[in-house]
């Protein structure tokens, strides 16, 4: 593994500064950055994901296991994503690491200011895992990284104006506008899921009532199964049977799996969340006039169970129907898997400024070792 502690260890100040430029030159800079292989973490409210992956989108290796549990301090969650890129780094020459977090970070992308689904509340992430790691590290929300992997290496090659919906445990979101990531002033654009589109509605995890994740998401699907389960419901009885009564054993990947296997129920409620989801994304497109709507996260492997009545509720809700272009809605060809890609990405373009700045450390050693070595030859040979 490179190691980049002695030399980054004094200069945390610049590295902020870099970071901070990261974004405006990220169209330029993703066609120059260094062609090594870099880490890429994504962390959701049910698992963390790491991978290495290569200067073309390949996923040389990956891990994954469960998030801790949110009630449990940040610093167990940090502990699982050293443990995992040390894994990986003793199999693989790490350049850098990137993380996406399912929260809000801050516009110099290093501290979690919010995670609903975690117990980061103003968590100064990028410094703490730097601290612990041996490579530079970049902090961006989930769902930047994603829709940046589905534009370099996905659905959205050669679109101008993407947006991304990531449905997983919540509803994640991100603008891409001629090639870079709009992160707003504060760095907490594109936070769809949380728009509020029933007053009064069910509570979300992030305070507020009738978010829009609580209708369109994978905790939603979750939970209208099990309520009625629960209620001993007549159209639930094939789930029931499946879990064998436990109700708490119902998921997400197993109601899509039901649901192919022609379980009235199952497809019933990936109908629902999926009108929900049409009707989300006329809204967006509505404010942000995108051409294209790329739907990635977990959720999105029920495809056409969900993205159909989506297509449907969107083209029914759309402002001015009939009389304006309407942008496609497409399914994320990374799957769950594109914000650990767009991470590692990112992260390849700080690495470059890394590499350059340890190359010069490395060849003022060199001129030091030459200098020393001509001052020992004379007092060698009397």
């Amino acid at each position: 593994m490179s190691t980049y502690r002695d030399f980054t260890a004094p200069i945390g100040s610049r590295r902020a500064t870099v970071l901070r430029t990261v974004g405006t030159r990220e169209r330029r800079s993703h066609l120059s950055a260094p062609r090594v292989p870099t880490v890429g973490i994504d962390i959701g409210g049910t698992k963390v994901m790491a991978g290495v992956v290569d200067a073309d989108g390949n996923i040389l290796e990956k891990l994954r296991t469960e998030t801790p549990d949110k009630s449990k301090s940040p610093k167990v969650v940090e502990d699982t994503i050293v443990e995992l890129v040390l894994d990986l780094s003793d199999r693989h020459d790490v350049h850098a690491v990137g993380i996406g977090a399912a929260g809000w970070v801050d516009a110099d992308r290093n501290r979690v200011l919010f995670a609903p689904h975690l117990s980061w509340r103003n968590e100064p992430l990028r410094d703490r895992l730097a601290g612990r790691l041996a490579v530079p590290v970049l902090v961006d929300n989930d769902a930047n990284s994603a829709a940046w992997a589905e534009w370099r290496f996905g659905a959205g090659r050669g679109e101008d104006n993407l947006v991304m919906i990531t449905l997983g445990t919540g509803i994640g979101g991100a603008i891409l506008e001629d090639g870079k990531v709009k992160r707003g002033k504060y760095g907490v654009a594109g936070e769809f899921g949380h728009m509020q589109v029933v007053p009064g509605g069910h509570r979300c995890p992030c305070g507020n009532r009738g978010c829009w994740e609580q209708y369109s998401s994978g905790n939603a699907l979750v939970r209208e199964a099990r309520e009625l389960a629960a209620a001993d419901s007549p159209v639930a009885y094939g789930i029931i049977e499946h879990v064998k009564g436990n109700i708490g054993d119902i998921s997400g990947p197993m109601i899509t799996e039901l649901a192919r296997e022609g379980d009235a129920m199952c497809i019933e409620l990936l109908q629902d969340i999926g009108q929900w989801l049409g009707v989300g994304i006329a809204n967006l497109a509505a404010a942000l006039d995108p051409s294209c709507f790329v739907i990635g996260g977990g959720v999105s492997a029920a495809d056409d169970l969900l993205i159909g009545p989506a297509r449907d509720a969107f083209k029914r809700h759309l402002t001015g129907r009939g009389y304006r272009p309407e942008a496609r809605v497409v399914r994320a060809q990374l799957g769950p898997e594109a914000g650990m890609v767009g991470a590692a990405d990112l992260a390849r373009l700080v690495a470059r400024r890394f590499r350059r700045a340890k190359r010069r450390r490395v060849e003022r050693y060199e001129r030091y070792e030459k200098f020393a070595e001509a001052r020992r030859s004379p007092s060698e040979s009397l």
